[in-house]
């Protein structure tokens, strides 16, 4: 697999302490290898050929290059595979059929392999044959229909999440399902395929407003920072800077009240519990935003937190990165790189308290490791990998 989805996936199984090994073609290997600047940069603070993009999602992997268009590369994906427990693939529906690496082809011959799909729009149904990419499916899914300013707010209109979501759902769900495939393989040496697709992923995603137009029939709109079921949740502009305020009950409405010397808008008929704040919306937001504009963030925060009352800033990276919290979970971790000397890499968010999860090894350079897994899992000789890279179905890094 290459780009996100796939990637993403197989990061977090590496991280959980499987043994991964990422196959690319040998001319440039995954697309993302290219996708910068920015790049890792080594000591002497030149650019790497490493981007920031793809050092995002394989840490933990070892690459092994090979051309499986050529029959020789073909033969060593379908022996490598004999040795995995699973194959994580992102081709387009069928693509790897025309050179045999199919579930169905290796199925016959592996029935206790997992086969994992990862695509756009699944195997089956009237868009299977389409190229799936996370933007498109944003807007296909519903995702951007209550993301965003509502139309005709200053900035109002559909808006894409900042990061590839329905990617890296994608590529969770995947995750998860391999290991459930997993499971039923050890208790009955049955394996399968797994199929996941963007789309259903992000369907899926959508969980609280999926429900909210499934019980009501009413398809759920635009209303940026605020929740459609919970007031106040949203933020607010103080003096300074922006606070977000998520209220979850009337007893932190009650607080946040007092808090704000409002101490009446908990008493009022209207505003008493969530549905009356929700009903009367317009009337409550804008009184809460004339009085929060009044202190500074961190006048609020002081105020707020002693109180239970949900409340926090809205950080950059540099901030979230320098944050006391992130730091003692350490979700920054720098591993050793070949041509960056380290490079920085995010903490894995899972602790375990008998099998702390952690990969540490840096994200691979094309080829790195084609020699070894070449020798190790397939007992192949140097004079036999030197006629396979003088024929082009492999490639390595000297």
């Amino acid at each position: 697999s290459r780009v996100l989805a796939g990637p993403w996936a197989t990061q977090a199984l590496a991280d959980l302490g499987a043994e991964v090994i990422k196959i690319e073609r040998p001319d440039g290997g995954d697309d993302t290898r290219q996708w910068g600047p920015p790049y890792a940069r080594d000591a002497q603070g030149r650019d790497t050929t490493e981007s920031a993009y793809y050092l995002s999602t394989n840490r933990g992997k070892r690459s092994v290059a090979i051309d499986f268009t050529t029959p020789d590369g073909q033969r060593l994906v379908r022996e490598l595979v004999r040795g995995a427990d699973v194959l994580v693939e992102n081709y387009k529906v069928g693509g790897l059929a025309k050179v045999g690496l199919d579930y169905a082809s290796l199925a016959a011959e592996l029935p206790r392999l997992v086969y994992c799909s990862i695509t756009g729009f699944g195997q089956t149904g009237p868009y299977a044959d389409r190229a799936g990419y996370d933007f498109i499916v944003q807007g296909m899914s519903g995702f951007m229909s209550v993301t965003g300013e509502a139309d005709g707010e200053p900035g109002g209109g559909p808006q894409k999440a900042g990061i590839a979501i329905t990617d890296l759902m994608t590529g969770m769900y995947a995750a998860v399902a391999i290991q459930a495939a997993l499971a039923h393989r050890d208790r009955t040496g049955e394996g399968q395929h797994v199929d996941c697709c963007l789309m259903d992923s992000a369907v899926a995603m959508m969980a609280v407003m999926d429900m909210n137009y499934l019980v009501t029939g009413r398809a759920p709109g635009r209303i940026g920072n605020a929740h459609p079921n919970i007031v106040p949740y949203q933020t607010f502009a103080c003096a300074d800077g922006h606070i977000i305020l998520a209220v979850g009950n009337d007893g932190q409405f009650a607080r946040f009240c007092e808090a704000a010397g409002r101490a009446a808008w908990a008493a009022d008929p209207r505003f008493a519990k969530n549905a009356d704040r929700v009903r009367h919306r317009s009337t409550l937001v804008p009184m809460i935003a004339e009085v929060v504009g009044t202190r500074s963030q961190r006048e609020w925060l002081a105020a707020l937190e002693p109180l239970g009352v949900p409340c926090g800033p809205i950080n950059t990276l540099d901030q979230v990165f320098a944050d006391p919290h992130v730091v003692a979970h350490a979700m920054r971790r720098d591993l050793d790189h070949p041509l960056a000397g380290r490079v920085p890499q995010v903490g894995i968010p899972v602790g375990m308290s008998a099998t702390p999860p952690g990969s540490t090894s840096a994200p691979p350079l094309l080829g790195q490791h084609t020699r070894e897994v070449l020798r190790e899992r397939l007992g192949i000789d140097e004079a036999e990998i030197a006629r396979l890279v003088a024929a082009g179905a492999v490639g390595v890094r000297d």
